[in-house]
């Protein structure tokens, strides 16, 4: 991450001409247009051309001027609108321009094309340096922070016009927009990028008084006296300062300092845990022990039972200290928020854990949804939204869920689940969210992944980052803004397993072979090639089909249940070269990549729900190149396809150039799927080999533990359905039998077990791929 004040400021000048052969919207008389102009990394407004009436070649010939850094990916958008005094104004055309593309002195005449040979807009490019002007910025090469300043307001009153009337401030583009109070009110606080040419208006009645910010001197109070028809009342005084430096965000693609200081203390005893398990001679060396992670699948209360399940298996093997890493993903995540609770879950005997478990699964649910029970969320949701959390149905959902898994509200919160990795005691934790749009896409056209640790909340493909504590507050171009409490983990995990927030356009890729989803899916990713070309996408005008169509793509990507949280990158800008950064492309998942203005920076909110909607796996944290992970241990809670969900991750690894082995097993094991299988690369020893569990039920069917043959009488107890329509697993049943929650903890614990020698041989082969990478390239 790079601070430092950084020359590059110019002055780029946008001069609208003339357009030609424009579509009529009415069929009497041509156009009335105008042209928008909108270069978000200069302006938070649109900027607007007087509009030309009854002319299909309007001539507008206004010029507009814009501060930019070259140093930010600067892409302006112009649209043309038909004005329209009934109805709303008709869009007719829309461009885009990466200014990036122009050489500073250069003045350039440009010619954009809008379909046929004689339609198209005719613009003015002019770009030249300002010497005046240094910015602070910080980046990572793919995000950027620029430099803030705070604008405090003060409003006294004058004369014995008290009380009368209400003031409205507004600083555009600011973190605060407008503030209003009653005249005389007392102080406000306004927070914009410093480089901007912004105002600050103040409107009274019909009257208004607008002050150009960069004429204040910084650091000086300057009082001015609000200028109105009548006798004056009303004093403003000002005083502009620069923001804090430091950055509440972090912005870096490695693991945090305090991960890189858990995960080498987790080494040592994971150390001793393998010298034991392997029956080494020798001590390891830190950089000689593996990273070895369990990554969970969803799959609702049969994810959460099962993975107690597994767990519990590993412990009694004397593997469970050997595992650096576990992440989760949906119903997977219920079972780590329990066990996290407890700073030394690992190390203790799972039995009492399991016991708990096992009497919420099989309690009456119906209580949850009781009178009482319902004000009771009311009430808690009514304060959330007080304090300034979002309103929105997952936290509704949120509270249900936490009532479907406990008696009683849990105060923890995930920063909490530090204290059971102060010593590297257990695990570290990952848990897996979607990133989407609420509207407009599918989860397969936009999806981008997001990782909550009890460290850090973030996004790899941006290499942003923020304390998990934070999660939940109000961020502005990198900087905290209002701290809100930190939620209780059950409005994390409404959002981790937000089984409600699929759109019709999800469903349907659902319901499709998953071969016929995986093309349709690497079809929509085709077109994501590393190119940069000035002209980005041209619109044109919609055709009474064309509106029905956007009418229907409404209906099928709108989420009603989406979760909506404040956006911690709000106000964040693009580097110039982002999308070459190797760790932006790498994580790569969205048709929008290449255009930067429709970004998650750009949006107030994120729209987070579960991972489910686009590959039901946790796996995406452990292939980070900066964690290196050696061995995943995979545990698949699918009923339908055991190999299904790894197959598309790895065809996913493979669009995008994350080093994964091939999954492809052999006809007999589609088949019938054993309860283990080992998949490796050996000519690449950067992927992670795969060791894969997926849930089935084989030798568990005539044994009632490893080598222990069941009696007739004991074979009712290894019939565990798992069936993908009538299985009492099914992902939407919450209330198990006692018989069917014990028959697939034994089943799920078993599976492991009888599974040593391929976890041996496993944990040996990652402590060669380790051991590998220790020595580096060899010779050819």
């Amino acid at each position: 991450m790079a601070l430092a004040k950084v020359p590059g400021t110019c002055l780029l000048t946008v001069r609208i001409l003339q357009a030609y052969d424009l579509p009529s919207k009415d069929l009497v008389t041509p156009s009335d247009c105008y042209v928008t102009l909108w270069l978000p990394t200069a302006c938070s407004q649109k900027l607007q051309t007087r509009t030309v009436r009854n002319s299909r070649n309007p001539v507008w010939n206004q010029s507009f001027h814009f501060r930019i850094h070259n140093q930010l990916r600067n892409i302006i958008q112009l649209k043309i609108f038909d004005q329209d005094l009934v109805t709303s104004d008709d869009h007719l055309l829309s461009v885009q321009f990466d200014v990036g593309t122009l050489r500073v002195g250069e003045h350039k005449h440009k010619s954009f094309p809008l379909g046929s040979k004689d339609k198209r807009l005719e613009v003015e490019f002019r770009l030249r340096s300002l010497s005046d002007c240094a910015e602070q910025l910080v980046s990572n090469d793919i995000l950027v922070a620029r430099e803030l300043s705070c604008l405090h307001v003060r409003l006294e009153e004058m004369g014995d016009q008290q009380g009368k009337g209400r003031v409205q401030l507004v600083v555009p583009g600011s973190y605060e927009g407008s503030q209003e109070a009653s005249v005389g009110a007392g102080s406000f606080c306004f927070h914009f990028p410093a480089c901007w040419e912004q105002e600050l208006s103040i409107h009274l009645k019909d009257e208004q008084l607008k002050v150009p910010l960069n004429s204040l001197p910084n650091g000086q109070v300057v009082r001015l006296v609000f200028p109105t028809s009548q006798e004056p009342f009303m004093r403003v005084e000002l005083k502009k300062e620069e923001s804090p430096e430091k950055l509440a965000v972090r912005l870096g693609s490695g693991p945090c300092t305090e991960e890189q200081a858990f995960l080498s203390r987790r080494k040592q005893v994971v150390a001793r845990a393998l010298k034991q398990a392997l029956q080494l001679d020798e001590d390891l060396q830190e950089d000689e022990v593996p990273v070895i992670a369990v990554m969970a699948t969803g799959g609702g209360i049969r994810a959460m039972t099962s993975l107690y399940g597994q767990l519990a298996g590993l412990q009694e093997l004397g593997l469970l200290d050997c595992v650096s890493y576990i992440t989760g993903a949906s119903g997977s995540t219920w079972a780590l928020a329990n066990l996290y609770e407890d700073p030394e879950w690992s190390q203790k005997d799972l039995a009492e854990p399991t016991k708990l478990l096992k009497t919420q699964v099989t309690k009456n649910k119906l209580g949850v949804l009781a009178p009482s029970r319902l004000w009771q969320y009311q009430q808690e949701l009514a304060e959330r939204t007080r304090l300034g959390h979002p309103a929105c149905f997952t936290n509704l959902w949120a509270l249900i869920n936490e009532a479907l898994l406990h008696d009683e509200p849990h105060e923890h919160k995930l920063s909490e689940q530090r204290e059971a990795l102060s010593r590297g005691q257990n695990p570290m934790p990952i848990y897996c969210a979607l990133n989407t749009k609420a509207q407009g896409l599918s989860t397969f056209e936009f999806g981008e992944w997001c990782e909550f640790s009890p460290y850090e909340v973030g996004f790899p493909k941006y290499g942003a980052f923020i304390p998990s504590e934070l999660f939940g507050s109000e961020f502005f171009m990198g900087r905290l803004m209002k701290q809100l409490p930190e939620s209780r983990i059950c409005f994390l995990e409404g959002i981790w397993s937000n089984l409600y927030a699929a759109n019709l356009q999800d469903s349907l890729y659902w319901a499709s072979e998953p071969g016929q989803f995986w093309e349709h899916w690497a079809k929509d990713q085709a077109s994501l090639e590393k190119e940069r070309v000035p002209l980005l996408k041209i619109e044109e005008t919609q055709t009474v089909a064309g509106k029905i169509a956007e009418f229907f793509t409404d209906l099928l990507t709108r989420r009603p249940l989406a979760q909506a949280s404040h956006n911690f990158l709000r106000g964040l800008h693009f580097h110039k070269d982002y999308f070459e950064h190797l760790h932006f492309s790498a994580w790569k998942a969205t048709k929008l990549d290449g255009c930067p203005n429709e970004l998650t920076p750009m949006e107030p909110y994120l729209c987070l729900l579960d991972v489910g909607y686009l590959i039901n796996t946790s796996c995406p944290p452990l292939l980070r190149p900066m964690r290196d992970v050696d061995l995943i241990v995979s545990l698949d809670y699918n009923l339908q396809g055991a190999f299904q969900q790894l197959q598309l991750l790895g065809r996913f690894c493979e669009e995008q150039g994350i080093p994964f082995p091939a999954v492809e097993p052999a006809a007999e094991e589609l088949r019938q799927p054993r309860e283990c299988h080992l998949f490796l690369d050996p000519d690449r020893p950067e992927a992670p080999a795969v060791l894969h569990f997926p849930l089935v039920n084989d030798t568990f069917r005539t044994h009632s533990a490893p080598g222990v043959r069941r009696a007739p009488e004991e074979m009712a107890a290894g019939a565990v359905d798992l069936s993908a329509s009538g299985s009492p697993y099914h992902y939407s049943k919450v209330t198990y039998s006692a018989d069917d929650a014990d028959k697939l903890l034994r089943l799920a614990r078993y599976n492991v077990c009888n599974n040593r020698g391929r976890l041996l041989e496993a944990l040996r082969l990652a402590l060669r791929l380790r051991r590998r990478k220790r020595r580096g390239p060899q010779p050819q």
